[in-house]
């Protein structure tokens, strides 16, 4: 003989409660010992479903309903790949483009000094690097657009901000009266001028990438309310599966369960009388769930305790047990109307006492 304890998934020696073989104390453990880990996973995945919609807010779900969600996420995704191919050419046109213009620099008779990167030790330049926070020059620039690893220029604004970076060093470490300056100065405003007839197609395609990347932040947050949507789902219907699971065993272990003394019905009924009105109407539809006769709402309240099953018995008392454990406010506590429930205490406690006078009288 033995019982399931629920509270450590152990199973131990309990006479009092079940009538089992040994094989079916086991069988019955390893089925509650199995019920706790998936509970375990159930809950990890419900925390991780809670914590990702906890952190969208309502309006951007709502773009999730409906059942085109991934159709129309299929149909972007693709897009994507050719919709990034043609934007990548664009931007290797623009990137030709201002490469036509540092060619036309790089040409003029004064480009001379700019075009490798200062000889800071022949020179005896001892100061340069405490002066000059990033050195450049047009090889640095040439190797890095001609560059296969991944370590290129990804616009053509970098591109611009490095050429103008070689002069303003320039200008920096040198005097406004030195020569190296004063070409640099120019050069520089010959870039300025050139690029400002090339900015209207680099802000147009700037604007492109932007509208390209905001429908691409749309298409992940379709793709992870579309996923989250179908892990919701599929979590349901594990629960539902659990429910009916634990529903089983739990009729099982209550076939199992002994016959319950004329003592411990008593105690029982002195048990259910002392409950708070809330849980008193949970231990009526108790009786009535297992009892489609019994009807818990009626005017009347016939409760022969004697009458009830041995299963319906258990789940009192172990009703009756938890609820003492894990006490409830009543309405009256909470400020409420407990008419209703105060009657229900009535009919119950003079149904048991009647029960239990006719026990006495027998």
């Amino acid at each position: 003989m033995g019982i399931v304890d629920a509270s450590n998934s152990k199973v131990k020696a309990e006479p009092i409660y079940l009538d089992l073989k040994g094989d079916e104390v086991v069988d019955i453990g390893q089925r509650v010992e199995s019920m706790f880990t998936k509970v375990d996973k159930l809950e990890q995945t419900l925390n991780k479903v809670e914590q990702f919609y906890s952190t969208h807010s309502k309006k951007q779900l709502a773009t999730s309903k409906g059942s085109s969600i991934l159709a129309s996420y299929r149909r972007r995704q693709q897009h994507a790949t050719h919709r990034e191919s043609i934007a990548a050419k664009r931007m290797q046109e623009l990137i030709r483009q201002f490469g036509t213009i540092i060619r036309q620099i790089t040409q003029h008779k004064w480009a001379g000094p700019f075009m490798q990167p200062v000889d800071v030790v022949g020179l005896g330049l001892h100061d340069y690097y405490e002066v000059i926070e990033k050195p450049m020059d047009f090889s640095t620039i040439k190797n890095k657009m001609e560059s296969k690893d991944g370590g290129g220029y990804k616009s053509v604004r970098e591109i611009y901000a490095d050429v103008r970076l070689i002069f303003k060093n320039a200008m920096i470490y040198n005097d406004e009266r030195n020569d190296v300056h004063v070409m640099a100065k120019t050069l520089l405003g010959k870039v300025d001028e050139k690029w400002l007839q090339l900015l209207p197609k680099v802000d147009e395609e700037e604007k492109i990438q932007r509208e390209e990347e905001a429908e691409a932040e749309i298409d992940m947050q379709l793709a992870q309310n579309a996923t989250h949507a179908k892990i919701v789902k599929d979590l349901n219907i594990e629960i539902e599966e659990f429910d009916r699971n634990l529903e089983e065993l739990r009729n099982q272990v209550l076939q199992k369960c002994r016959k319950m003394s004329t003592e411990e019905k008593k105690k029982l009924s002195a048990a259910l009388t002392s409950l708070s009105p809330e849980d008193l109407d949970k231990a009526l539809l108790i009786v009535s769930h297992d009892n489609p006769s019994f009807h818990a709402t009626s005017q009347e309240v016939d409760l022969d305790i004697d009458a009830l099953s041995e299963s319906t018995l258990w789940k009192l008392k172990f009703f009756v047990k938890s609820a003492m454990q894990f006490p409830r406010k009543s309405s009256a506590s909470m400020g409420g109307n407990n008419q209703q429930n105060n009657s229900n205490k009535r009919k119950i406690c003079d149904a048991l006492a009647m029960s239990t006078q006719k026990r006495s009288k027998k």
